[in-house]
């Protein structure tokens, strides 16, 4: 049988799959029916100059970002039983938001604690300023994971991911798409965003060691904005090749990512498998 490319996102009580060409968003609603809702999709980075290598990993995640917001809208409005229309300007707002705060607590804060180690001797180097400054950001993002894994919707949409991750590795496995032959396999999956978040952070300690040292601390944080999607397209280039190519140091780079899926899925109900399965067939039709 010839695999498509599958991927998706946790939603709000439910699960959205992009397969090459088709998105399918399915949620369950508070009487238990399976609602769901299909439209083609076709990316930038097949068309140049878009489709070029590091080039397209940043679209790829604009892209994604654009239509994780409307898909997690639409799944909220089915839950609260109202259809609620989300236009581009709330998107852009939703989105410059969401980057700004990602920006304040993964890049302000851990560059300011190591500018502010760097009044000791010992941590004014590059090396050590820039392994402090990267630790502190994996920190960071496993301590705020942590913290809100904890809330109930949030632990629900865990759950969801864990369910949409199963059902993947069920397809690419080659078994019948069927609630018992899923719920045997892994939450964690290989291509997953998180294991993306995480790569990010690796491969910005190594970059940002090639910058210098000597600048302000406004300049350090404006050249880290300013890299951004080199960086995010590096790390989607990493991840390609690791799902085509079973190479060791591949593997060895990606799987601290792995290890953060233990945060980020949570082991779903077979409720919440039919929904991922539901959407996932819906897809591959």
């Amino acid at each position: 049988m010839d695999k498509r490319n599958v991927g998706g996102q946790a939603l709000i009580e439910g699960v959205m799959m992009q397969c090459n060409d088709k998105i399918v968003m399915a949620v369950r609603e508070p009487s238990g029916k399976i609602v769901s809702k299909s439209k083609p999709f076709k990316s930038r980075t097949k068309r140049y100059p878009w489709k070029l290598p590091i080039v397209r990993g940043s679209i790829a995640l604009v892209e994604m970002l654009a239509i994780g917001i409307k898909a997690l809208n639409w799944s909220a409005s089915i839950n609260i039983g109202e259809e609620e229309k989300i236009n581009t300007w709330q998107i852009v707002m939703t989105m410059v938001f969401a980057f700004g705060f990602a920006l304040l607590l993964f890049k302000f804060l851990p560059l300011g604690f190591a500018q502010l180690l760097t009044h000791f001797d010992l941590f004014n180097n590059r090396y050590l300023f820039n392994l402090i400054e990267g630790l502190s950001k994996v920190f960071m993002v496993a301590l705020y994971i942590y913290v809100i894994g904890f809330m109930k919707d949030v632990k629900r949409v865990f759950m969801y991911h864990g369910a949409e991750h199963k059902a993947v590795n069920c397809y690419e496995a080659g078994k019948e798409l069927t609630v018992k032959n899923a719920s045997k396999f892994s939450t964690v999956h290989k291509r997953c965003g998180s294991s993306f978040i995480l790569l990010v952070l690796f491969i910005s300690i190594l970059v940002y060691i090639l910058l210098p040292m000597e600048v302000s601390f406004w300049v350090k944080y404006g050249l880290r904005i300013l890299l951004l999607p080199l960086i995010a397209g590096l790390a989607y280039e990493v991840l390609k090749l690791n799902a085509k190519r079973d190479n060791l140091l591949l593997k060895a780079f990606v799987r601290p990512g792995l290890w953060l899926q233990k945060l980020t899925t949570k082991e779903p109900n077979e409720k919440q498998l039919e929904v991922a399965l539901f959407a996932l067939k819906k897809c591959l039709k």
